[in-house]
C-alpha cells in the first residue's frame, strides 16, 4: 500500500456552471419593409379617421372623404401578414385600434382646452376636429372586427386553397372584409337603433342603405387598384408557420 503524501495539493474544484446564454433578437428579424407596412397601415388609418370628417361626393353621392385611403389598409394588413404572420398582424390590428381611440381622446381634450385670447380658429376647431363619439365607436369596431376577419380569411387562404396567385388572396380576403367594415359603419354610426333612435346622427333606413352602396362601392374600387402592394414583398413560407394554430 502506497503512503499518502500530505504535501500534495487538494483536487481543483469542479467548474462552476456556465451562465444560461441570453436569448437576443437575431439583426434583421424584422424587414425594413414590413416596418414600413406597419407604419403606413397605422398612419393610412389615422388620416382616414381624420378626413371623414369632409362629407364630398362619389357618383353623385355624399360620401366621407376617409373613403378614398381606408381600404388600402386592408391591402397593407394583408402584407404584413406576409411578412410577420397572422400573430403579429393581429397585434397590429388591435394596436391600430388603440392609437385611433386615444387620438379621439387627445382632440376631445385639446378641442376643450381654453385658447389664448389671440387665437381666433377656437370654435372652427371644436367644430371640425372635436370627435363625434358615436362615429368614433362605429369606425373602431368596424375596424377591429372587420381586419380580424381578413386576417382569418387571409390566412385559410394561403394554408387551405393555395399560395400561388398572390393577387387572389388579398381579392378574397378584402371581397370578405370590406362589407362587413362597411355594413358595421353604417349602422351603428347612422342607423335607427332602439338606443339611439333620437340621435343627431340617426337616418331612415333607406338612407343609410344608400351610405352602405356608395361607400361599399369606393371602398372596392380603391381595395381592387390596392391589390399590386402584395407583390412588394417575397412570400414566405406558409408550410412552417409558426402562427398556425
Amino acid at each position: 500500500m502506497q503512503p499518502v503524501d500530505s504535501t500534495a495539493p487538494p483536487p481543483a474544484p469542479p467548474p462552476a456552471p456556465a451562465a444560461p446564454a441570453r436569448r437576443l433578437l437575431p439583426t434583421g428579424t424584422v424587414p425594413a419593409l414590413a416596418i414600413a407596412a406597419i407604419g403606413a397601415y397605422v398612419g393610412a388609418q389615422l388620416v382616414a379617421d381624420i378626413t371623414s370628417v369632409k362629407i364630398g361626393t362619389a357618383f353623385g353621392r355624399a360620401v366621407d372623404m376617409g373613403t378614398w385611403i381606408y381600404p388600402v389598409t386592408f391591402t397593407l394588413r394583408d402584407l404584413v401578414h406576409k411578412m410577420l404572420g397572422r400573430r403579429a398582424a393581429r397585434v397590429l390590428v388591435v394596436t391600430a385600434a388603440v392609437v385611433n381611440l386615444a387620438m379621439a381622446a387627445y382632440l376631445a381634450w385639446v378641442a376643450s382646452a381654453p385658447s389664448d385670447p389671440s387665437y381666433p380658429f377656437d370654435e372652427e376647431f371644436r367644430l371640425v376636429m372635436g370627435p363625434l363619439w358615436r362615429i368614433v365607436v362605429a369606425s373602431i369596431i368596424a375596424e377591429v372586427v372587420s381586419e380580424l376577419v381578413d386576417t382569418e380569411v387571409y390566412h385559410w387562404f394561403v394554408r387551405s386553397v393555395t399560395t400561388r396567385y398572390q393577387w387572389a388572396r388579398v381579392a378574397v380576403s378584402n371581397a370578405v372584409s370590406v362589407p362587413i367594415d362597411n355594413a358595421l359603419f353604417a349602422v351603428l354610426a347612422f342607423g335607427s337603433l332602439p338606443f339611439l333612435a333620437d340621435d343627431d346622427l340617426t337616418l331612415p333606413w333607406s338612407a343609410v342603405w344608400d351610405i352602405f352602396i356608395v361607400n361599399l362601392t369606393v371602398k372596392a374600387l380603391v381595395s381592387a387598384l390596392s391589390l399590386p402592394l402584395i407583390y412588394l414583398s417575397p412570400d414566405r413560407d406558409w408550410s412552417d408557420d409558426p402562427d398556425d394554430a
